[in-house]
């Protein structure tokens, strides 16, 4: 069994750390600008300007059942999608806003059909709430909303009251919770206590725990779903910690005691969470396996995320980024499922990436970069019972011979000079 110990969760972590790999979905009015789900913050965009978006949203083309397939074929676990984003329109039917999808064109509760069709695949489900809401009235002004730069921007936030607005959410969050059945991930974004505020408007202040009464939203979520899973974005720690954009190098560790934590990358496919069509920094192939092998090499969960095109089908570089994942899970998933940071006594090779399996009986080699004819692992001598390639079970040969100086034994596998076929091959060892 794996020796390393997490830090306790409130919630069930036990499935997560197993699936490994999930499905992020950013849906909303701002697909339809095509220029990233920032748009109205990037561009000053007011309420009344995304009126004529609102009136004109009607993603024809979506069908659940077709997402749910590519993230099943592409081998993830669970789904997250976001129920409502920092620009306050809702993808689900609530009773406590007129600002939702059913409003519109479209006029269905596509979160409804989000569950039915990713649970019918038995795939977890997850729901993003944005804890920022540049729509709502009684959101006040801050430094990441649309109209912080405008001349009456202090007059216009003044008379709001946030805890008008935190009463809201928990509305929310308690229709989320009790109107499609079991919901596995409660995925919050974000906090920013501190804020940006700008020197010359000190009115303009960041929010936290406090401005989102974060307990009492917290509590309302666990009350109504007992053993969800909840991240950090709240302002409060609770199950997950969620380092977004950037590889992770070593398992992420609580700051204050030094445990280890239970934490998930998240990442997108391009630079961009929503739809954009004009973005062009999209990952290779080589980039969206690696991200993989080496998050789960260090005990952590993959989030990747899809931003559906406004009539709501997946972009086609999206598609082609799925298919990649699909066609090495479907040969590789025992090296990810399952499976976390290899035992410290196994040293990874330059070029390389180790998991292992958590009852410790298979060391997964996960080779990034391809080493010619040979790869030494002194620290699997006398260890290896049988070793074969992960895509093809085919043998990899491995030799044992006495160093030259001293009594140690080293193990070098033997692998043919040119890469097998497969993005990242594996070399799948099993242990004595």
């Amino acid at each position: 069994m794996s020796s390393y110990k997490r830090r306790p969760t409130p919630g069930n972590t036990e499935w997560f750390v197993h699936d490994r790999f999930g499905m992020f979905i950013h849906f909303g009015l701002y697909s339809m600008l095509a220029r990233h789900e920032w748009i109205r913050n990037f561009e000053r965009i007011s309420n009344e300007e995304m009126e004529k978006y609102f009136n004109h949203f009607d993603p024809d083309l979506f069908d659940a059942g077709e997402w749910a397939k590519k993230a099943k074929q592409a081998g993830m676990k669970y789904a997250i999608l976001t129920t409502k984003h920092h620009e306050g329109f809702c993808l689900f039917d609530s009773k406590h806003t007129d600002y939702k999808i059913t409003n519109t064109p479209f006029g269905r509760d596509l979160v409804r059909e989000f569950v039915d069709a990713f649970r019918a695949e038995g795939i977890k489900i997850g729901f993003y709430y944005s804890l920022l809401d540049w729509y709502h009235p009684e959101f006040t002004i801050d430094c990441h909303h649309p109209l912080r730069d405008r001349p009456d921007a202090e007059e216009l936030s003044r008379p709001r009251d946030m805890k008008k607005y935190a009463a809201y959410m928990r509305d929310q969050v308690r229709e989320l919770l009790t109107g499609y059945g079991k919901i596995d991930i409660l995925w919050f974004d974000f906090s920013y206590p501190e804020g940006a505020t700008p020197p010359d408007k000190p009115w303009m202040e960041g929010k936290g725990k406090n401005e989102w009464e974060s307990e009492k939203l917290i509590a309302l979520a666990r009350e109504l779903q007992p053993g969800i899973i909840i991240d950090n974005r709240a302002d409060l720690e609770q199950d997950l910690w969620t380092p977004e954009q950037f590889q992770v190098e070593e398992w992420v560790k609580h700051p204050e005691t030094g445990e280890l934590v239970t934490w998930e990358a998240c990442h997108t496919f391009s630079g961009s969470w929503g739809y954009h069509r004009d973005e062009l920094t999209w990952k290779s192939p080589e980039q969206l396996i690696a991200l993989l092998s080496k998050t789960v090499a260090c005990g952590g969960n993959l989030l990747m995320n899809v931003g559906p095109t406004a009539r709501g089908t997946f972009d086609y570089r999206a598609d082609a980024a799925l298919e990649v994942y699909a066609q090495w899970m479907k040969l590789n998933s025992r090296a990810i499922y399952g499976c976390t940071m290899a035992e410290p006594e196994f040293t990874a090779p330059n070029g390389c990436r180790l998991t292992q399996s958590e009852d410790g009986k298979r060391l997964y080699i996960h080779i990034l970069e391809w080493p010619f004819q040979t790869l030494q692992m002194d620290c699997l001598a006398g260890k290896i019972e049988y070793a074969q390639f992960l895509h093809d079970a085919s043998e990899v040969k491995f030799m044992e011979k006495a160093q030259i100086v001293g009594d140690s034994v080293s193990n070098t596998f033997m692998l043919p000079v040119n890469k097998p076929n497969t993005i990242v091959p594996v070399i799948e060892v099993f242990l004595k």
